[in-house]
């Protein structure tokens, strides 16, 4: 069973692309997230946890879901995490969570995709981003394979610095700068309620016909770069920057 969460599609297009080579189910786990639902999932398959990196590990909200819900049924399970670089440590720290559930580790494996952390960083034109998923394509293959003959990921190459990563920095970032204050709305906004509908955490309501956001923000974008009006602005940063979603 193949379980993902995605705020631009990076990971939702990874889950898509192994579950068809695996000939596998696939759940979004967008609405239990949302709806806090922490009921038993079952698969008789290998489980596979499709994420993106959030400050090099996995989402909070995710981990938090995956803490709460009981996996029963296979007890292998994979990790692929979506990033625009590297992953860091996070193999250290979902190994951690998996054996704590008596589930068996099988591996943690990185696939580089279009940055899409318009909050801080650039994001990709079109073409550039099209060139990024294809050369992607051949990593998707090899996890693919990977899980279907039952095997291990390759063990990560890990510095001090990837530690470091998501050991301090990820516990000083998330408090630190993962907040909705800096989201402000145009007057290109046409009160859609599109940002309002695609925030995992509910963390989006209308007022007047405009969003505002609320105090549970997890970065994940969603909201700026899924506004088909492109009304949304993060401070003065995502200013003139493409909106990405994949594909």
């Amino acid at each position: 069973m193949i379980l993902y969460f995605s705020g631009t599609g990076n990971s939702e297009y990874v889950a898509k692309k192994i579950a068809e080579e695996l000939g596998d189910d696939m759940l979004n786990l967008f609405d239990k997230i949302r709806g806090h639902d922490y009921s038993i999932s079952h698969s008789d398959r290998p489980w596979v946890i499709v994420s993106p990196t959030y400050a090099w590990q996995i989402p909070r909200l995710l981990y938090d879901w995956l803490s709460r819900t009981e996996l029963k049924g296979n007890r292998d399970i994979y990790f692929v995490m979506t990033c625009g670089g590297g992953i860091g440590n996070a193999d250290a720290y979902v190994k951690k969570l998996s054996l704590s559930k008596g589930l068996h580790y099988l591996g943690c494996a990185p696939v580089v995709m279009p940055e899409n952390y318009i909050a801080m960083f650039q994001t990709p034109e079109r073409e550039e981003a099209l060139k990024i998923v294809e050369e992607a394509e051949k990593t998707i293959k090899n996890i693919s394979l990977t899980i279907k003959n039952g095997t291990s990921f390759s063990e990560l190459s890990i510095t001090w610095k990837d530690k470091l990563s998501s050991g301090i920095v990820n516990s000083i970032y998330y408090p630190l700068l993962v907040h909705a204050r800096k989201f402000y709305t145009t007057d290109a906004c046409v009160s859609c309620g599109k940002c309002e509908k695609m925030c995992p955490l509910g963390n989006i309501h209308l007022e007047q016909g405009k969003p505002v956001w609320g105090n549970q923000c997890t970065h994940c974008m969603a909201c700026i770069c899924r506004c088909p009006k492109e009304a949304i602005e993060y401070g003065k940063h995502s200013k003139g920057l493409p909106r990405y979603t994949c594909p």
